[in-house]
């Protein structure tokens, strides 16, 4: 999927966050957004989302060659965010058939395959709500890369992850994001996104 955004601008009242942001995203290419917390790097992700409108600029998605309606770009992507809550009443199986109800699993995975991944040793019964913040960034980082979509956007992906949580989370790249288009928020870049073939910093654009 290739993203192509045109002098994006977002402001909230009177005040611009960024602006004039221009950038062409790659099918397959792994790009960074820089910036220090409350910058704007998490709304910018957003717009790209499609879960808000910018204020100023225009945006275009195309997959192989065509355009792909803004109604339509939910179904091409997956998120992991602080801000998106997984189902806490939920147990971690309940979770996996609730959200793959909506969308299909990444070929060759299933429930038990995803389970095997997270290796969280949990009794089945637990409820998400008991879980370690540790644990429940890897539901959702695990819900996002098994997910069989074009385009991975990961907010802050090493949030509450310890050393071995963020091996695990670079294994998931490196195994599971395959050629799909990833788009990674990041104030530590050296650990969450030094991988990334573009780099842009959101303070650039205020």
């Amino acid at each position: 999927m290739n993203i192509y955004l045109d002098g994006i601008g977002k402001k909230f009242n009177t005040e611009w966050i960024f602006r004039n942001l221009s950038l062409d995203i790659r099918s397959g290419e792994t790009t960074a957004i820089l910036g220090r917390n409350g910058s704007g790097k998490s709304t910018l992700l957003q717009i790209i989302a499609g879960s808000i409108h910018p204020t100023s600029g225009k945006m275009r998605y195309e997959s192989e060659g065509r355009d792909i309606p803004d109604e339509l770009i939910f179904r091409q992507l997956a998120m992991a965010a602080p801000y998106l809550e997984i189902i806490e009443d939920f147990t971690l199986d309940e979770m996996l058939d609730f959200h793959f109800s909506f969308k299909s699993y990444l070929p060759g995975f299933n429930a038990e395959t995803v389970k095997d991944i997270l290796d969280l040793k949990v009794r089945k019964s637990k409820v998400i709500r008991q879980y370690s913040s540790g644990m429940k960034q890897r539901v959702k980082l695990a819900l996002a890369f098994f997910s069989d979509v074009q385009m991975l956007l990961l907010d802050e992906p090493l949030m509450n992850l310890d050393k071995a949580g963020m091996e695990w989370y670079l294994q998931l790249v490196k195994l599971y994001a395959g050629n799909r288009t990833l788009i990674i928020c990041s104030n530590q870049h050296d650990q969450e996104s030094g991988f990334a073939a573009k780099v842009i910093s959101i303070e650039d654009y205020k």
